[in-house]
């Protein structure tokens, strides 16, 4: 039996099942080894995923050439939810600090690059690089309070934002933010090329997604995403170890609200016009939900709650006229109500059920498959 163990610990499983006459798993051996720490710490560590990565990525590269202009405008909203879920997602997953305003740095960056393009008349990626940098700017000052408080009274700070920021100021500048009718914002412009159509602004959106995706999951691999795990699991024992606590809590609201930024003015230019009404409360707990959903703390959790809210939220809206036309009685208001109460179901059910969201879920089948046929299902 020692023997047998040795042997499939020196990566020989496939050898010894086949010595011992079970010809049918003679090609499966168990788990995967490295034999470097450059290969441990690869981002995509086994030739399979490399092809399964690459399988999708031209799928998403083709998938235009469908010329389904729902399933695009469905992408294209996902890949907007995905970098702003990504940015809180850093701010509360990774490093422990609850915002119940990120929807307010998204408003920022939607009207710093609204104001810059139709109000000064820049061009679109001249607001598409300040946008960010300005709301993380603005997150940094609300990310003062968490220097001293932490836990409910943070979480008081930030709504803060989401009232200062979305429901005061907006409608205090008056014409230059035009919140009582809307800001009408130009569709973007790249090298002459307009993109007005959901097809044309696909690879923009997906591929900005991507990059901030790939962005994301490399900061959690650096010596400040470990420290923002540090101050996240016990920030006093960080400071005895030597990290500077107050530094990198406000590098992760800067970081946390540029990725909140960058979606607000992806947002404004896809949607052509900007008002505070899309940057509610509701947009905030949502943010939180598709982390949650997803999986606090993990980058594919994060894309993942996005894109299953934004799903969501467009099967409602598809089936609320076959639900009109089959109980006439039901007033609109009662669908605008499902939007609501149907994220928020959701989001009680997996912090009670599953608070490691889906991306747990899915690990836990991987290891199944990885490890067969020693694997046990638990």
């Amino acid at each position: 039996m020692y023997l047998a163990l040795k042997q499939c610990l020196a990566g020989t499983a496939e050898q010894y099942l086949t010595d011992n006459g079970d010809q049918s798993m003679d090609r499966l051996p168990s788990g995967v080894y490295f034999e470097s720490y450059e290969k441990d710490m690869a981002v995509v560590q086994t030739n399979g995923r490399w092809l399964l990565l690459v399988s999708f990525l031209a799928f998403l590269f083709l998938l235009p050439l469908s010329g389904n202009e729902r399933i695009l405008a469905v992408l294209n909203a996902a890949a907007i939810s995905t970098i702003a879920a990504l940015g809180l997602n850093i701010l509360t997953g990774m490093c422990g600090q609850i915002s119940l305003g990120h929807a307010a740095f998204v408003c920022v960056g939607a009207y710093v690059s609204a104001i810059l393009t139709t109000r000064l008349g820049l061009p679109f990626w001249a607001g598409l690089i300040i946008a960010p940098f300005a709301a993380g700017c603005v997150g940094i000052a609300f990310g003062l309070p968490s220097l001293r408080v932490k836990g409910f009274y943070l979480i008081m700070a930030t709504l803060a934002a989401q009232i200062i920021l979305v429901n005061f100021l907006p409608y205090q500048l008056g014409e230059l933010t035009a919140a009582d009718t809307g800001l009408p914002v130009n569709p973007p412009q790249i090298g002459g090329i307009v993109l007005d159509t959901e097809g044309k602004i696909y690879y923009l959106m997906v591929g900005l997604a991507a990059l901030m995706t790939f962005f994301s999951k490399n900061i959690a691999r650096t010596k400040m995403g470990r420290a923002f795990v540090a101050i996240r699991d016990r920030d006093l024992a960080a400071t005895v170890l030597g990290v500077p606590v107050y530094r990198y809590k406000l590098l992760a609201f800067f970081i946390g609200c540029f990725y909140a930024g960058l979606a607000g003015a992806l947002f404004a230019h896809y949607t052509r016009i900007v008002t505070p009404e899309f940057f509610s409360i509701d947009m905030s707990i949502l943010y939180l939900g598709m982390i949650i959903v997803g999986g606090m703390g993990r980058t594919a959790g994060s894309v993942i709650g996005a894109v299953f809210f934004t799903c969501l939220t467009e099967l409602t809206n598809a089936l609320a006229p076959l639900i009109s036309e089959s109980v006439p009685y039901l007033e609109r208001s009662v669908f605008t109500f499902l939007n609501l109460a149907i994220p928020a179901i959701l989001i009680a059910i997996f912090m009670i059920y599953e608070p490691r969201g889906l991306f747990h879920r899915w690990e836990i089948m991987k290891a199944y498959f990885q490890w067969w046929p020693y694997s046990k299902v638990t």
